[in-house]
């Protein structure tokens, strides 16, 4: 077990995700006992990121049902496509085909809109990655609908009779927790909760995906990263905004940290007008200076120090 472990962790970094035990340790288990793996955690950490690379990683399909509020059963399974059946029944309007042979030929697969759920189920060569993204953004009754799917891996469609999946999906859910999910669901699924990455965890991040960034240049700004989800923000930043800001700054030629360009570039890290209203100026100057006075290898250890000098205006958790 612990090799598997091991070999999903090496598969996962591999496509340059920088992972942990825990990640590896849910993915390796969802994939040993055929369970879906609901993953949660603050906007921007990587939730979704974590399907897209174990699809690679396996060399598979990745399938995504993204959701939303009002999407339906048909949207996420399949829907029938009727004018290609309209204009089939007009060819055969004087042909020899019985009634009964005009309805199976129009209700078979080739006039079939597969959506994800049932190209999951039938996908022919082997198993798909199938990622629910943002379920909890999906009305309670597709939940409840969602949990059929879950347990068995097979659908109806009365025209066609009931379909099993020759491949068992691997499935990721994905929730930000904008609504309480329902105990049904989660009671089918492994848990995985991802929080914002540690000092450590996000400077491997940046190296892995900003290739050619300097050691100084990536370590201020991880050291400015971690500050920042402290303050009272609307909008915490998320990964996703830490390489945004990596890449722009190096697209603008910094090696290190300069306040000036911090305030011009704060667009990249806060995605509020407020935020950006309270905090530019003498307060991202300050954040910016204590960070610069340090050598880059101290910047790891003195997090907590540059936290606690940033009040007033932080708060205890991101």
């Amino acid at each position: 077990m612990i090799e598997g472990i091991r070999r999903i962790q090496e598969l996962m970094e591999r496509e340059n995700y920088i992972t942990d035990r825990a990640i590896a340790t849910t993915v390796y288990l969802a994939m040993e006992l055929g369970k879906p793996i609901l993953i949660e955690g603050p906007a921007g950490v990587g939730k979704t990121e974590v399907a897209k690379v174990l699809a690679d990683a396996l060399e598979t399909r990745l399938i995504r049902l993204q959701c939303y509020e009002g999407l339906d059963v048909h949207t996420a399974l399949y829907e029938w496509n009727f004018p290609k059946q309209m204009l089939r029944m007009k060819v055969e309007e004087d042909g020899a085909l019985a009634a009964d042979e005009k309805e199976r030929l129009i209700f078979s697969e080739a006039f079939l809109f597969k959506r994800p759920l049932l190209q999951a189920i039938t996908e022919p060569d082997r198993s798909p990655v199938l990622l629910i993204d943002e379920i909890d953004r999906a009305d309670e009754e597709f939940e409840a609908f969602l949990l059929e799917v879950l347990s068995d891996f097979q659908v109806t469609i009365p025209e066609l009779g009931t379909i099993v999946a020759s491949h068992r999906p691997y499935v990721a859910l994905t929730s930000n927790r904008t609504r309480e999910l329902s105990d049904a669901l989660k009671r089918r699924c492994l848990y995985l909760w991802i929080e914002y990455p540690s000092f450590e965890k996000e400077l491997r991040i940046i190296h892995a995906k900003v290739p050619g960034s300097s050691r100084e240049l990536a370590a201020q700004v991880v050291a400015f990263m971690q500050v920042a989800r402290h303050l009272k923000l609307t909008k915490v930043p998320g990964i996703a905004e830490t390489l945004d800001w990596a890449v722009s700054l190096m697209a603008l030629h910094q090696d290190h940290l300069d306040p000036a360009v911090v305030v011009e570039t704060l667009g990249c890290i806060f995605k509020d007008r407020e935020d950006i209203l309270s905090y530019a100026g003498p307060r991202i100057e300050q954040i910016v200076s204590m960070i610069t006075a340090l050598p880059p290898e101290d910047l790891a250890s003195s997090a907590p120090q540059l936290l606690t000098s940033v009040a007033p205006g932080t708060r205890t958790e991101p």
